[in-house]
C-alpha cells in the first residue's frame, strides 16, 4: 500500500535536473520579453500553459534550460532592417520601445550563456548595463535599429567568445577587446565605427569590420594572430600599406581588403608560409603598385587584385594607370594632415592674439585658412557620402548572409541548427526510402522528400561514393557542408554518412538533408498571368539580387568555392515573401555521375552565363528553351538598348513591365545582362561585378520611384 509513493518520490528523483521545469521568476521574465517584443510572430503562441523547456525544434526560436534557468535565448524575427536591402520599408518596433528598460528585464535571466536577438527591429543604443550577462559566451543582435556607440562595459564581458552585431546603426570607436582573453569572433559588418581599427586580443580566429568608417592603417601586430581564419575589412576606408606579414598567417584561409585606400608596392619577394591555408585573397580596388608577389602568384588560392594599378599580364584583371593610384593615394592621407595643420594653425593664432596682436595680418591669415578648411570639410564628408553610397552595393563573400556567430548551431538566418542525422532518421524521414517518397534524380543522385521527428519537410540527396582507402577525404569534404547555408540558398540542414569497408575499395552513401521550398520556382512565377502581374520591376530587381547573392555565397562564401552549378530558372525558388533561393547546386563530393573536366575558373564563368540567361528571362518576361534563343533576345536587347528609350520597350522588354521602372535602372539591368551572355568566357563579369551592377540598378529604381516619377511612362 505504501509502495507507490515510494516508487514516486524515486521516479521523480532520477529525473534529471537539467529537464525541470523553469522557474517561475524566469517564466514572467520570458512574458515581458514577449510583450516588450510586441508579441512578434515567433513568440505569439506562448501562454500559460507553455513549458518553455519543451519547446519544439524551431528555425526561429531556440530556449535551452539547465537546473530551471534559461542558458540559451535565440529569437530570429522577420522585420526588415536597413541592410537587408528588401523592398519592404524598414521595421523598427514602436516608439514606446526601450533598450534601457527590455535589457534591464533581460539581464535578469543571469544564467545565459548564448543570446540572439536577430531580425527583431530593436532600435537605440545598447546599454552600459549589458555587462550584467556575467556568463554570457554568445552575443549576437544583429539586422536590428541598434544605435550610438558600443558600449565600454562589453570588455569587461571575461565570458565572451563571440560578438555579432552586424547590420545595424552603430557609429564611434570600437571598445578595447584585448582584456577578453576568450574573443574568438567579432562581426560588425554593415555599420558606421571607425575611426580607429579594433584593438583586439591575438586568440581571434574571426574578424570581420566590412563596411564600416575605419580610416586608419592595418595594424602591425596582426602577425601575432596565429588562430586567425578569417579577415575581412573590405569596404572602409583602410590607408597605408599591407602588411606583409598577412599573407603568412598559419590559420588564414579567407582575407579580404578589397575597396580600401590602401597603397603601396607588395614586396614581390616575400614569403607565404608554406602551412598557410589561405585559398581566398580579395585585394581588388585600392591604391595598390608595382607587381604581385611571386607566392601569390603561384598559389592555388583565388586571388582578386583588379582595379589597382599592378603590373600584370594577366587580361582578367583590369588595373588603372599608374598615375591614378599616386594620385588618389595621397589624398587619401591627406585629411588626417590637414587636420592637424587646422589645430596648429588655431593654436598659432591663440598664442598671436594673446601677444597682442603683433602680427595681425598673420592672425587674419590663419583665421581664413580655418574658414577654408571648415568649408572644404562637408565637401570632404559628402565624397566619403558618395563613395560609400557606391561601394555599398558591393557585397561580401559571404561568409553568410546573415552574419553568423562562430558556432553553426545558431545558423544563418532563419535556419535551424545544422545535424548529423542517424541511419534511423534518415531511414524514417523517407518511410524506408519508399518509392512514393522518391522525386527524382538530380545531377548527383536520387532525391527524396522526406518529414523530419519534429515534423519539418525536407529533401534528402542520396549521394554515392566509392574510393580506394580510408574515408578521411569525404569526412573532410563534409565540414563544407555545414557552409552550405544562406537566405538566398536552399540550404544543407544536415548530413547522415554510412560507409562500408571492403578493402582495397570503400563505399560511403551521403545522405544530404535540405531545407524544402513549398512555393513556386521563378519560372512558374513568370509564366502564371496572375502570379506574373505581382512581379513589376521592383520586386523581379529584388529577386535577382537575391539570386546573385546566392551564386556569390557559392563562389566565394565557402572554402573552396563551389562552381559548376547548373542554374536554371527553374532551379530559382521563391518562398512566401518572393525571396529568391538557387536549389540543385553542385554538392562538392565526388560522385559517379560528377563528370566535369573543366577547371574551376571555367565553371566559374559557365555560372556566369547561366546567370545570365536567368537574368534575360526576368527582364524579357519570356521562356527561353535553347541557346540559339539566348543569342536571339541578346541580339535585340544589344540593339535595342542603343536605340532611343522609348523603343527598348516595344521590341524586347516584357510589356507588363511598363509603367514601373526607370530608364537608367533598367537599361544598368540590360548591359550586365549582355555581358553576362559574352560568347568569349574570360570578358564574362565577376558575380561582384554583376551583384554590385544590380544593387546600382535597384538604387537607381528607388531614387526614381521616391522622387515621384512614376508617372514617367518608358
Amino acid at each position: 500500500m505504501n509502495l507507490f509513493p515510494a516508487i514516486t518520490l524515486v521516479f521523480v528523483l532520477l529525473i534529471p535536473s537539467s529537464l525541470a521545469q523553469l522557474s517561475q521568476t524566469e517564466t514572467r521574465i520570458l512574458f515581458q520579453v514577449q510583450k516588450l517584443l510586441e508579441y512578434p510572430q515567433v513568440l505569439q503562441g506562448w501562454n500559460n500553459w507553455t513549458n518553455f523547456c519543451f519547446l519544439p525544434p524551431s528555425p526561429s526560436l531556440i530556449i535551452v534550460c539547465s537546473n530551471g534557468r534559461v542558458t540559451e535565448l535565440t529569437i530570429i524575427g522577420n522585420r526588415t532592417s536597413p541592410s537587408s536591402h528588401s523592398s519592404e520599408p524598414f521595421q523598427a518596433l514602436s516608439g514606446t520601445f526601450s533598450t534601457d528598460s527590455f535589457f534591464t528585464v533581460l539581464t535578469k535571466l543571469s544564467n545565459l550563456k548564448i543570446l540572439s536577438l536577430v531580425s527583431l527591429g530593436l532600435w537605440g543604443p545598447l546599454p552600459e548595463k549589458i555587462n550584467r550577462f556575467s556568463s554570457l559566451e554568445i552575443l549576437n543582435i544583429s539586422s536590428n535599429f541598434i544605435s550610438d556607440e558600443i558600449p565600454r562595459s562589453i570588455s569587461s564581458m571575461k565570458n565572451l567568445k563571440s560578438v555579432v552585431l552586424a547590420d545595424n546603426l552603430l557609429n564611434g570607436s570600437v571598445p578595447d577587446l584585448k582584456s577578453l582573453a576568450s574573443l574568438e569572433e567579432v562581426n560588425l559588418d554593415g555599420n558606421k565605427l571607425g575611426p580607429e581599427f579594433p584593438s583586439i586580443g591575438n586568440n581571434i580566429v574571426k574578424i570581420i569590420l566590412r563596411k564600416n568608417s575605419i580610416t586608419s592603417q592595418i595594424p602591425l601586430d596582426l602577425s601575432n594572430f596565429e588562430k586567425l581564419q578569417i579577415f575581412d575589412v573590405s569596404s572602409n576606408n583602410l590607408i597605408g600599406r599591407i602588411p606583409i606579414s598577412i599573407f603568412s598567417l598559419p590559420s588564414l584561409h579567407y582575407l579580404n581588403l578589397s575597396s580600401n585606400k590602401l597603397s603601396g608596392n607588395l614586396t614581390t619577394n616575400s614569403r607565404c608560409s608554406s602551412s598557410s591555408s589561405l585559398n581566398y585573397v580579395d585585394i581588388s580596388r585600392n591604391f595598390l603598385v608595382g607587381k604581385l608577389p611571386s607566392c601569390m602568384v603561384k598559389s592555388k588560392a583565388k586571388v582578386l587584385y583588379s582595379w589597382n594599378c599592378l603590373s600584370t599580364k594577366s587580361s582578367n584583371a583590369e588595373q588603372h594607370s599608374l598615375s591614378y593610384c599616386k594620385k588618389d593615394a595621397a589624398l587619401a592621407v591627406r585629411p588626417p594632415k590637414r587636420k592637424v595643420e587646422k589645430g596648429s594653425s588655431m593654436k598659432l593664432g591663440l598664442v598671436l592674439v594673446i601677444v597682442g596682436g603683433v602680427v595681425g595680418i598673420a592672425c587674419v591669415l590663419a583665421l581664413i585658412i580655418v574658414f577654408v578648411l571648415w568649408r572644404a570639410k562637408p565637401e570632404r564628408l559628402n565624397h566619403s557620402m558618395d563613395r560609400s553610397v557606391a561601394h555599398k552595393v558591393s557585397e561580401k563573400s559571404n561568409m553568410n548572409a546573415r552574419h553568423v556567430p562562430q558556432t553553426m548551431r545558431l545558423g544563418t538566418h532563419g535556419q535551424p541548427p545544422y545535424n548529423i542525422f542517424t541511419e534511423e532518421e534518415i531511414e524514417d524521414a523517407t518511410n524506408n526510402f519508399d518509392q512514393s517518397n522518391l522525386i527524382g534524380e538530380g545531377s548527383q543522385g536520387q532525391i527524396y522528400k522526406g518529414w523530419l521527428r519534429n515534423g519539418s519537410v525536407v529533401l534528402i540527396n542520396c549521394i554515392k561514393i566509392k574510393q580506394k582507402g580510408l574515408p578521411h577525404s569525404i569526412m573532410q569534404q563534409l565540414d563544407v557542408l555545414q557552409n552550405l547555408r544562406h537566405r538566398h540558398m536552399v540550404s544543407v540542414l544536415g548530413h547522415c554518412l554510412i560507409t562500408h569497408q571492403d578493402p582495397p575499395q570503400v563505399t560511403s552513401t551521403v545522405f544530404i538533408v535540405h531545407e524544402y521550398i513549398s512555393n513556386v520556382s521563378l519560372r512558374d512565377q513568370l509564366t502564371d498571368g496572375k502570379k506574373k502581374d505581382m512581379l513589376k520591376w521592383p520586386q523581379r530587381m529584388a529577386i535577382s539580387i537575391g539570386i546573385a547573392r546566392g551564386v556569390q555565397f557559392l563562389h566565394t562564401g565557402v572554402a573552396p568555392g563551389v562552381f559548376g552549378n547548373n542554374l536554371k530558372i527553374e532551379n530559382i525558388l521563391l518562398d512566401d515573401s518572393l525571396n529568391a533561393k538557387v536549389s540543385g547546386y553542385r554538392i562538392p563530393l565526388p560522385s559517379k555521375s560528377t563528370v566535369n573536366e573543366q577547371s574551376d575558373a571555367e565553371k566559374e564563368k559557365e555560372d556566369i552565363y547561366q546567370l545570365g540567361v536567368i537574368l534575360l528571362e526576368v527582364i524579357t518576361g519570356r521562356q527561353i528553351a535553347s541557346s540559339s534563343e539566348v543569342e536571339q533576345l541578346k541580339d535585340e536587347l544589344e540593339r535595342s538598348s542603343s536605340e532611343p528609350p522609348s523603343s527598348i520597350l516595344r521590341s524586347t522588354i516584357d510589356p507588363s513591365l511598363r509603367g514601373s521602372y526607370a530608364y537608367e535602372s533598367m537599361n544598368t539591368a540590360v548591359q550586365i545582362t549582355i555581358n553576362c551572355l559574352s560568347k568569349v568566357s574570360s570578358k564574362r563579369p565577376s558575380i561582384e561585378d554583376v551583384l554590385w551592377n544590380l544593387q546600382y540598378s535597384m538604387q537607381v529604381q528607388e531614387s526614381w520611384t521616391s522622387s515621384g516619377n512614376l508617372s514617367t511612362k518608358f
